[in-house]
């Protein structure tokens, strides 16, 4: 600013503005605006790799993540191809309850008109169904963070019949999430098992009030300290 009674004087030949924005500024500008492009156009290669040509990653038919799992493959309409934890980083397990039968599960995520599913399904019997590889993202959240996040787990039965929740389901989903959690270092707690509810956005209530935790992470704990090899 100038001196009283000069405010607005000519400034002198090659002195910089005071205001405003100078030439260097604006280059400068434009080149982080280009970075930061450039950056955001990466980011978006890196999660969609899939569509470039010649790109495509090998897939194996019926390759499992779980060993202890049967491969029944849901829709491709229901999950998008992905490379996690490559490309998105899984941090949670997501437990639901299927509201109808394991057969129904199963039925629903090969539909390509129902627009979800689920990775796995577990059976009252404890049988594991694995529909959706662990590196895509499955359609199970109603949240496409926490579907990009996480790997979804059904369960057979209903939000209101406890007696749907068996011993061998509990025990089998335990082991299940166990290797999940040991797979991608994700610490066994609520914070980062947790229900379909709790999911932001959902209107779902699953695995609903009778889904016993206390019991459900005593048992992951268990299978995470077993050091089940096999299943990981």
């Amino acid at each position: 600013m100038g001196t009283k009674g000069t405010a607005g004087a000519g400034r002198s030949a090659g002195k910089k503005p005071e205001h405003g924005i100078s030439r260097r500024g604006l280059l400068i500008g434009a080149a982080v605006t280009a970075v930061g492009t450039a950056a955001l156009a990466r980011e978006k290669l890196e999660h969609a790799w899939w569509r470039l040509p010649g790109v495509e990653k090998p897939r194996k038919p019926g390759e499992l993540d779980y060993a202890r799992a049967e491969w029944i493959a849901a829709s491709p309409a229901n999950w998008r191809r992905a490379d996690r934890p490559a490309d998105y980083a899984i941090d949670r397990v997501v437990i639901h309850v299927t509201q109808g039968s394991f057969r129904g599960a199963v039925k629903v995520f090969q539909n390509p008109g129902h627009g979800a599913a689920a990775h796995y399904v577990v059976r009252k019997d404890g049988h594991v169904a694995q529909m959706i590889r662990e590196l895509d993202v499955a359609f199970h959240a109603g949240n496409r963070a926490y579907n990009e996040r996480s790997v979804g787990i059904e369960h057979e039965g209903f939000v209101d019949r406890p007696q749907d929740f068996t011993a061998a389901m509990y025990e089998a989903s335990a082991r299940l999430t166990a290797a999940i959690c040991g797979r991608y270092d994700i610490p066994v707690d609520r914070a980062h098992i947790i229900g379909h509810v709790e999911v932001p956005g959902t209107d779902h209530t699953d695995p609903g009030p009778h889904w016993d935790w206390d019991r459900y992470l005593k048992l992951v704990r268990a299978a995470t300290a077993t050091g089940r090899k096999a299943d990981v």
